[in-house]
């Protein structure tokens, strides 16, 4: 067993490999940029040796530097985490010819597998259904146009050397088809330093669930069960699951099987995973083969009770598999949700700085938390936008989704956005909790993008109950400060209005009526009681108590005059007013907000790297604008409407601020 491994990578993944490296008492060597220098990977590793500028291109896509790092510190092997080099078949041949052992497969099948083109034509020849496409790199966007011409569309562009979403593009006519070419050629070379691009059939109502495989040198090759990953956004998962709720025990087999077939024909040796899109008839195809350990590991983990990392360390070692195919159990049922920098009320744009406060929920009663952050740290424009993995296992399907919503309703992040709320509306869900659902789930049921109306609360009322319940233990404490001038002290009474306006100016109103049992609250609101009883401070970022005898998670923070209550991915700023005031407050102008249609706006922190337009060119609506990279993504900006350029304000190359003014109009 090897005595030192250095993780080729950083964040949560690297973090992850490290508890396990220490739990088999594996000293460990992280490395890391500019960006990373107090990253929570470089304390957490025994060792840590810097690698260049924040730029992937500049560090953590540079070989030698991780090779020479491998040298200067004596690692006998290499994990290289998921993305950055994990399926470079070059790094990992280095690797190998340098002496240090690669913890992955070898380079011959990272080669045969991990390009998408040539794994397709293995996959056909060892009998595994694929789905139809033109298997070659295609060279200009005129040649794809045609090819996906004649496929039919939809089509979809996929980079060859792709993965986690990036160099992919769904096109449904020619100008998507040229636009999507294009796009991904540009993110495939910079995420992967491959511009190769195929196209395929896009199967339409399809689901995307995998396989995970491990397999050792000694000939033994099993599946761990598959993975439901049907929940995308952009073509990222958003939401995975073990087992899959669709899946019938035949067809698990069969796909189980295949993806076993398909991995001896490689001699592949490591963890990895058989991606298939499977059919409303449950047939399926082989979609592609990720030679790495996949971001969703953690699920397998849980209903099979194995630690994918460390049979990747003593399979790199040489150790043989422990178990057989007969032996590999499924106990329960798991679920994650990536929990990532994005703002899901501004279309999930990414959203970089300080996590001025980071409290996840606890991890316990099946409940896991994989991050690479930590309260204080900064959240960097350079990387992925992933936060942490939020992970539950229990009994079944409906337990896990009672113990996710929960866990959501935990999770406190200050200082940035988070997905949190749309997270935890997927799990609201009537469709998703039938476990009715492809991968058009998310475009199909927010087409309009996500908002705090998109899903309604359970009970909305109840948010604007905790509002006044906190607005009441504030007035208690207010009442209670000595030196009040007798016979003029603060007098409290039962009647309130609580206003949750909607941000266009609108409020609505809602009479009731507080009182005070102890540390119990009575709230008389259109003819319904609630009894709150809470057991936490105002004080904590989640409050947690019961309310009719149930129990209930909730954060409640004051924002000034109002209070902002989020609950179960809903969210409200509330003022909580006497009668008398609340009628002076409807008497209040509303002040519009100022008129930004003449602008365009960066609506992200990120890199400007096109402007596509000049002073006085004349813009049709649905034309490009300009390009802003951010967190390894290209954001095409386009004309909303038909328009004159009278000045360009910002330069290619230029780090941008969220709400800068890249563009004037006339």
């Amino acid at each position: 067993m090897f005595t030192k491994i250095l993780i080729a990578n950083r964040g949560e993944i690297a973090c992850r490999i490290i508890r396990t490296a220490r739990k088999m008492g594996i000293k460990t060597v992280a490395v890391y940029s500019d960006a990373d220098r107090d990253a929570r990977h470089v304390e957490l590793a025994d060792e840590a040796v810097h690698i260049g500028p924040p730029p992937s291109r500049e560090s953590y896509l540079v070989m030698d530097k991780i090779i020479a790092a491998c040298k200067q510190t004596g690692a006998q092997a290499v994990h290289p985490g998921y993305g950055f080099l994990s399926e470079n078949k070059e790094f990992s041949r280095r690797v190998e010819e340098e002496g240090i052992v690669f913890i992955g497969p070898k380079h011959a099948s990272i080669a045969a597998m991990g390009d998408k083109i040539a794994s397709k034509k293995l996959a056909g020849e060892a009998k595994v259904n694929t789905i139809p496409g033109y298997n070659a790199a295609i060279d200009t966007a005129e040649h794809a146009v045609e090819i996906a011409k004649g496929i039919g569309y939809p089509v979809m562009i996929k980079a060859s050397a792709g993965g986690g979403g990036k160099g992919l593009r769904v096109a449904y006519n020619d100008r998507e088809a040229l636009e999507g070419f294009t796009s991904c050629r540009n993110e495939a070379r910079n995420s992967f330093g491959d511009d190769r691009v195929f196209i395929e059939k896009f199967v339409e109502e399809p689901r995307h669930i995998e396989i995970q495989v491990l397999g050792d040198a000694h000939g033994n090759t099993v599946y761990l069960w598959e993975r439901e990953c049907s929940i995308q956004r952009r073509h990222q998962k958003v939401i995975e699951e073990a087992p899959s709720p669709f899946l019938d025990d035949a067809t698990r087999k069969a796909m189980g099987e295949q993806a076993v077939a398909l991995a001896k024909a490689v001699n592949y040796q490591s963890a990895g995973t058989v991606e298939f899109v499977v059919g409303k008839d449950k047939s399926f195809y082989f979609l592609e083969m990720n030679t790495r350990l996949q971001v969703e590991h953690p699920v397998t983990e849980c209903i099979t009770g194995l630690d994918l990392v460390e049979l990747m360390i003593r399979v790199a070692a040489g150790e043989k598999l422990p178990f057989k195919q007969s032996e590999i159990r499924r106990v329960g049922w798991a679920m994650e949700c990536r929990i990532n920098a994005e703002d899901p009320f501004r279309n999930f744009l990414p959203s970089t700085g300080r996590l001025v406060k980071y409290a996840p929920p606890p991890q316990v009663d099946g409940v896991r938390v994989d991050t690479g952050v930590y309260e204080g740290g900064e959240i960097p424009m350079y990387y992925d936008s992933m936060i942490a993995k939020l992970i539950v296992h229990g009994i079944d399907r409906f337990d896990a989704i009672r113990k996710m919503r929960q866990a959501l309703n935990a999770f406190a992040i200050r200082g940035i956005s988070s997905n949190i709320p749309f997270q935890a509306a997927l799990l609201a869900h009537p469709k998703f909790v039938a476990g009715d659902f492809n991968t058009s789930f998310i475009a199909e049921q927010f087409p309009k993008g996500f908002s705090a109306a998109a899903v309604p609360h359970d009970d909305p009322t109840l948010l604007r109950v905790l509002a006044a319940v906190a607005n009441r233990i504030h007035l208690a404490r207010a009442a209670g400060i000595s030196g009040q001038m007798p016979g003029h002290e603060l007098q409290i009474g039962e009647d309130f209005v609580v206003i949750a306006g909607d941000g266009d100016g609108r409020s609505e109103p809602t009479a009731l009526k507080v009182r005070v049992h102890g540390k119990a609250f009575e709230v008389d609101v259109g003819g319904k009681r609630y009894h709150i009883e809470l057991q936490t401070s105002l004080r904590d970022l989640v409050v947690r108590g019961t309310c009719n005898g149930e129990p209930f998670c909730a954060q409640i923070e004051r924002m000034g005059l109002p209070y902002r209550i989020t609950h179960n991915g809903t969210h409200i700023d509330a003022r909580v007013l006497t009668p008398r005031v609340a009628e002076l407050y409807a008497l209040m102008p509303f002040k519009a907000p100022p008129d930004l249609s003449k602008f365009l706006l960066s609506p992200m922190p990120g890199l400007l790297v096109d402007v596509a337009v000049q002073p006085g060119q004349t813009v049709r609506a649905g034309e490009k604008l300009a390009v802003i990279e951010a967190m390894k993504m290209e954001n095409i900006l386009l004309a909303t409407q038909d328009c004159v350029v009278a000045e360009v304000s910002a330069m290619k190359g230029e780090s941008l601020a969220v709400d800068q003014i890249i563009i004037k109009f006339q």
